[in-house]
């Protein structure tokens, strides 16, 4: 890698052996500094994260501790209505646009405070006996009162792929992507499959693909809302190729010369590569730089 991937690179101590001390969670909220989300956007201040001190009108609102970072303790809250709070200086700002101004510390913190309040909004109720749930260990755990059941913040994994044969990668246009957009393939992994196995299966499905070795390359959390994006090589075997037609609508080979001539904004037409926050960009990249 030749540089770190957004959303990676958390520098907070996140505290496990203490914020399950209810008491101590009460005196860090006492001088703790809070990012709020509204909606699933974080609150943005002059391209820096937009932590506030606390506010007695977020009592009762669900707050997450984040981590240390160094002696401060850093929480995230989120805020509801159908209107935009009003905090001062900021506002609040989609995810995806927010990781392209804000420091690659504030990415990686913005993005773990969106995936655990996302995953506290779907997790409510317990699903062994239905029953609401309680907030534990600072949002990192809930659990059941009626049956017991404990409930932990869960990721998802996703292998993401980049096909190669020679001096040759091949992308695919998902049905769902913005128009002109190629990327790399992505699924993801499946209960009792290993990452290379996902990875051969994707391609074999999404474009009838066949290919031998594969090899890892790097991760990247992806808060939306949830997952760790596997991020490898597949050797392909064959330039053949068939689209699915139901996820993918389109599929083409690029060279290393027209990746990267398309990566430096060379070409003008309507076919677009990922931007720099995927790691799908980082894939094509770093194969291109070899």
């Amino acid at each position: 890698m030749t540089a770190a991937l957004p959303f990676s690179g958390n520098p907070l101590d996140r505290a496990s052996q203490q914020r399950g001390d209810d008491a101590w969670l009460e005196i860090q909220a006492a001088t703790g500094l809070f990012l709020p989300f509204w909606q699933n956007r974080p609150f943005v201040m002059q391209e820096r994260a937009g932590f506030l001190p606390w506010r007695e009108a977020w009592r009762g609102r669900c707050n997450i501790f984040l981590g240390l970072d160094g002696e401060q303790a850093l929480f995230a809250v989120d805020l509801p209505g159908e209107e935009e709070p009003q905090l001062g200086f900021g506002g609040f700002q989609e995810m995806r646009a927010s990781a392209f101004v804000l420091p690659a510390r504030d990415t990686a913190i913005a993005g773990q405070a969106k995936a655990l309040l996302d995953w506290h909004k779907r997790h409510g109720f317990c699903p062994n006996c239905g029953a609401a749930t309680q907030m534990r260990d600072g949002g990192y755990r809930r659990l059941c009162p009626a049956c017991g059941a404990e409930h932990f913040p869960r990721t998802d994994p996703v292998v993401i792929m980049l096909p190669i044969l020679g001096e040759e990668c091949l992308v695919g246009r998902n049905l769902r992507f913005p128009p002109g957009l190629f990327s790399a393939f992505a699924g993801f992994v499946e209960p009792g499959e290993s990452m290379e196995e996902a990875v051969r299966r994707e391609l074999r499905e999404e474009v009838d693909l066949q290919v031998g070795t594969v090899r890892y390359h790097a991760t990247q959390p992806w808060p939306f809302p949830s997952s760790l994006m596997l991020g490898c090589y597949a050797q392909a075997l064959t330039r053949d190729f068939t689209i699915d037609g139901d996820e993918i609508e389109a599929a083409r080979w690029l060279t290393k010369d027209e990746a990267r001539a398309r990566l430096a904004h060379q070409i003008e037409d309507e076919m677009k590569l990922p931007a720099t926050i995927a790691i799908a960009h980082h894939l094509i990249r770093d194969w291109v730089e070899g």
